[in-house]
């Protein structure tokens, strides 16, 4: 027979709550009332379920993975995956467990994050954001389920955010090349609706602009993130003359099908045309040649969205500013630049 907490609790005489103080010690109870508890759970061979430990400490120790919005193909990036599973490591060191929703891509009017966050008793949320973010997610901010988001802006009482600060990566790429007196500069973006690839393009015509650089309306395009875009992009932007000196990517996925476009094109790189990515992925540093990137640091900001969110669900008075991570630029010979 298996036993439950009621039944354990009816043959001891007292509540299901004090039973779950004992399996917790948590309380105040008495000795005698102890020892009669853990001499029936000993006698039945009772195990505690999940509920039954979690049910003095109003805490389940359970965390919602969330993927707002539509499913697209950058899910599948490298970036998001390093991301998570740096928080998933973090977040399972302060004790917590991982449950990931999942999302009905058909009809995403019908998700009720929320109610499912309820349903679960889950303790808090970890929000990836993806392109045309549904009410559901916004509802859920507002609550008072701590959440902490990762590329989404997060503005409810208990919730917060982490980012790259977009802007410096972008800035930091035309800086390095305008101190190196490169001044004709083309962008790969992502889709045209996308929030991160935004923010990079618009730094990318501010920064241009301030330097006085070379930006034709051909040089600007959107891809999807992922490689197949970058290469028909390139070869879009090869169809028409004038070239640009640089090929600036909004992802190493699109900036590595950008060089396999102009190595089929017979131009050298980066003797022709330079090209550089964004988010510094393990395939950058195997590529021929290697790829110039801006490093996202992927580490720091799964660790910070865990003891964020670690914070926000034992601190419930405690407001959280959002946090933007720095970019580092890394060059490498895809970008290489040589000095007469």
């Amino acid at each position: 027979m298996r036993y439950t907490i009621r039944d354990i609790a009816k043959m001891a005489g007292v509540s299901p709550g004090t039973v779950s103080k004992v399996i917790n010690n948590t309380g105040s109870i008495s000795q005698e009332t102890i020892n009669k508890v853990n001499k029936i759970i000993e006698k039945t061979e009772y195990e505690p379920t999940f509920s039954a430990k979690s049910l003095a400490t109003k805490k389940s120790n359970l965390i919602g993975l969330i993927y707002a919005g539509e499913i697209i193909a950058e899910f599948n990036h490298p970036f998001f995956n390093q991301v998570i599973n740096a928080f998933k490591n973090e977040i399972g060191k302060l004790g917590y467990d991982i449950l990931v929703f999942s999302n009905k891509q058909d009809s995403p009017e019908e998700e009720n994050y929320l109610a499912r966050c309820k349903h679960f008793q889950l303790d808090g949320c970890l929000i990836i954001a993806g392109d045309k973010i549904e009410e559901a997610t916004y509802e859920l901010d507002k609550s008072s389920t701590p959440c902490v988001g990762i590329d989404i802006e997060l503005t409810g009482k208990r919730s917060s955010y982490v980012t790259t600060d977009n802007r410096k990566v972008s800035a930091r790429v035309i800086e390095h090349l305008y101190l190196n007196s490169i001044k004709k500069v083309a962008f790969i973006g992502g889709p045209d609706d996308s929030n991160i690839s935004n923010i990079r393009k618009s730094a990318f015509l501010e920064f241009t602009k301030l330097f006085r650089m070379k930006v034709h309306s051909h040089w600007i395009q959107h891809g999807n993130y992922f490689e197949d875009s970058g290469y028909e992009l390139m070869k879009k932007i090869l169809t028409k003359k004038p070239y640009p000196e640089v090929v600036y990517a909004a992802s190493d996925m699109m900036a590595l099908g950008a060089l396999k476009a102009l190595k089929e094109e017979g131009i050298l790189v980066p003797e022709e045309m330079k090209v550089i990515g964004c988010d510094d992925i393990e395939a950058c540093r195997y590529s021929d040649p290697p790829l110039a990137t801006v490093r996202q640091d992927k580490e720091k900001m799964g660790e910070i969205a865990a003891q964020m969110l670690h914070d926000l669900i034992n601190h419930p008075q405690k407001s959280l500013n959002p946090v933007l991570v720095d970019p580092e630029l890394i060059i490498r010979d895809s970008c290489m630049i040589q000095h007469s």
